[in-house]
């Protein structure tokens, strides 16, 4: 898979709050899902899609696998960047993959989430053929979602 991001990876900052915490005091593993969530929908608007619109023109986005690597633990308080760079897979043409890193203020990696996205047609249920050229239709700056 080729990555396109335009100039780096998208970036959005974050911290853990309380809320976060499993009972060993480090982030819970569906925080890292929520704050990966977050981290995709920022990217969306900040590409210029309006998410009613793309619900409107039939369309929704999916995450089909999501593996998360935990590479330093993430505490209550401590602030972490969020990057997302997307790849569209060249074989099925249906699917892609979205790579985020959670990044400390010192660059330090804290963990790598890693999912197969799609695109839902809301009326079939079935997930649309080339996702980039979709992608392109509906955003203003389709390149933040690798799909320039």
């Amino acid at each position: 898979m080729e990555s396109r991001a335009a100039e780096g990876p998208f970036r959005v900052r974050l911290a853990v709050r309380h809320s976060d915490l499993d009972t060993n005091g480090h982030v819970r593993g569906s925080a890292y899902v929520d704050f990966a969530d977050h981290a995709r929908w920022a990217c969306v608007q900040k590409a210029g899609v309006d998410p009613l619109e793309m619900t409107r023109s039939g369309l929704g986005p999916v995450n089909l696998e999501t593996t998360i690597r935990y590479h330093r633990e993430l505490r209550a308080g401590d602030e972490f960047d969020v990057t997302r760079v997307f790849a569209y897979d060249g074989t099925d043409k249906k699917t892609g993959r979205a790579t985020q890193e959670f990044l400390l203020a010192d660059g330090t990696l804290a963990a790598t989430v890693e999912s197969v996205i799609g695109l839902l047609d809301l009326e079939t249920r079935r997930l649309v053929p080339d996702p980039a050229s979709q992608w392109r239709r509906l955003a203003t700056v389709p390149a933040l979602l690798g799909a320039d």
